[in-house]
């Protein structure tokens, strides 16, 4: 290894460390109120970006809205955020949603998401299992623009959408596969 990866690799780690520390920490800071409101503004930064999603909330049973998921890794990594389900408009329960990972990976980002539930079988596990893990359980489908140009509200047939919004950072790709989304108390 030549001399300036070296001096590079443990300043590297160390920013990362701190910046992964400083974001979970803002992720979880969060009242009630701040997340009630961040909840919303984030699904009408999605309707506005995606008109499908507006569509399924009509006929969802529920939506699950992370506003800000906050990730990070160096080989190992994970991601963290507080979310809430919301039936009718209201809001009915707060969840957190973690992801662990590990591979070839460095980096930062957050991203928001929100889960279309859309059969009274998806409400059912999320509270009856102790909340969600996202590819095992209920069929959730990841909406990107290629599925999103072929589904239509009387093509649905899961359990539930999922649709990732807002990314901001530097690290490669996003995915929900995996991710544990829990009750938590607010």
């Amino acid at each position: 290894m030549n001399i300036s990866l070296k001096r590079f690799l443990p300043i590297a780690l160390v920013a990362l460390s701190l910046l992964s520390a400083g974001a979970l920490n803002y992720a979880s800071a969060a009242t009630a109120e701040d997340l009630n409101t961040d909840a919303r503004q984030a699904l009408q930064t999605l309707y506005k970006s995606q008109p499908l999603a507006e569509k399924l909330s009509q006929t969802a049973k529920a939506v699950l809205v992370f506003p800000n998921i906050v990730k990070a890794g160096l080989v190992f990594g994970g991601s963290y955020g507080e979310g809430v389900l919301m039936r009718g408009g209201e809001i009915e329960d707060y969840y957190n949603s973690v992801t662990g990972s590990w591979g070839l990976q460095i980096g930062a980002q957050s991203y928001g998401y929100a889960v279309f539930l859309m059969s009274d079988k998806a409400i059912a596990q999320l509270r009856e299992s102790k909340g969600l893990e996202i590819g095992v359980g209920p069929t959730v489908v990841v909406v990107d623009e290629g599925i999103a140009k072929n589904l239509s509200t009387s093509t649905l047939q899961e359990d539930a959408y999922a649709f990732i919004f807002d990314q901001q950072g530097l690290m490669a790709g996003v995915s929900i596969e995996g991710t544990k989304i829990s009750k938590i108390r607010r």
